[in-house]
């Protein structure tokens, strides 16, 4: 077991042990499930679709716990319902202070905490439901996803209680003129705090980098260089990519919140959503977009209208 000085305590990972089994454990009887059960479990959990320096960063007792929960929670990001990310809530306050205490695992901690108004807003929507009623033998139905307009509603409260990064005084006169460059809207800069509360070492356990998040085959294909050196951690051309990709994205779907929703969905999906329902409306697809991008599109719209006074939907691209 690590000590404190090693970045681990006995209380801490006994805490986590104890929510993992609580959130992670999906139908099991708490009375049957051990904590050896759930080590074994979590081991199996890690060795698909993980950035292998999640394995080397972590501590080693809370190894296959921490990736448990790295993985239960992408499951859920790519699942169909917002409030299942609520369960992870209080298990996500107890794994952040662990990554913070060692140096390896800090550009994790970095992405976590961009992560967790999403855990706050589903926690939010999930103590709006009323309880299910007890005195019928029909069995739970999923909870309905709030709607695009409802949800924009939501996190324009969520944000506008909240403080600017305080990266954000630095970067954002920095990095406007680089999208201005690039033909978009400078006011997408606020892209970064969405995705990392603009700290440039925020590393996500999928392989996502720098401020903008940028996926490895993203910034390749845009012409960054991972190695020897990641670009994506470079501010600048992190920020050239990201505002290259934006347009790329916009000149398709002709529509930024479909931009946005492709950014962090992927194109291929926001495609197969407009042709199976036969739209072009954000929409009409907004509740059929895996949990994560339901929330990322709205909140995006939210930081841009409390920090710069802008609507998405009247975002003019710079002419010249």
């Amino acid at each position: 077991m690590k000590t404190s000085g090693e970045g681990m305590t006995v209380h801490g990972s006994v805490i986590l042990v104890l929510f993992l089994a609580s959130s992670l454990v999906v139908g099991a009887d708490d009375d049957t499930v051990t904590v050896p059960e759930l080590i074994q479990g979590a081991q199996e959990w890690a060795q698909e679709n993980l950035d292998t320096n999640v394995l080397n960063a972590l501590p080693e007792v809370d190894e296959r716990a921490l990736q448990q929960f790295f993985r239960e929670l992408q499951r859920r990001y790519q699942g169909d319902y917002v409030v299942d990310l609520a369960a992870l809530r209080q298990t996500a306050q107890t794994v952040l202070p662990l990554l913070e205490s060692r140096e390896e695992t800090q550009p994790y901690a970095a992405w976590l905490k961009a992560q967790m108004d999403y855990l706050d807003v589903a926690d939010e929507i999930r103590l709006t439901i009323p309880p299910p009623n007890l005195e019928t033998n029909q069995p739970p139905q999923p909870i309905p996803n709030p709607p695009a307009e409802k949800e924009r509603e939501i996190w324009v409260k969520k944000v506008s209680v909240g403080p600017w990064p305080a990266a954000a005084k630095e970067y954002v006169p920095e990095l406007k003129p680089l999208f201005a460059a690039q033909r978009v809207p400078p006011e997408l800069v606020w892209v970064a705090q969405v995705e990392s509360s603009f700290d440039r070492r925020a590393r996500s356990p999928a392989g996502a980098a720098g401020l903008f998040q940028l996926m490895p085959d993203t910034a390749k294909r845009f012409g960054l260089s991972l190695w020897p050196r990641d670009q994506r951690f470079q501010p600048e051309p992190s920020a050239t990519t990201s505002a290259q990709y934006l347009k790329y994205l916009y000149d398709r779907f002709k529509d930024w919140r479909l931009a946005l929703a492709a950014y962090n969905a992927g194109e291929g999906t926001v495609q197969k959503l407009l042709d199976r329902y036969k739209t072009s409306s954000y929409d009409a697809i907004a509740e059929h977009l895996p949990a994560e991008t339901q929330m990322y599109v709205p909140r995006v719209e939210a930081v841009l209208l409390q920090r710069e006074g802008a609507k998405l939907e009247q975002l003019s691209a710079p002419q010249g």
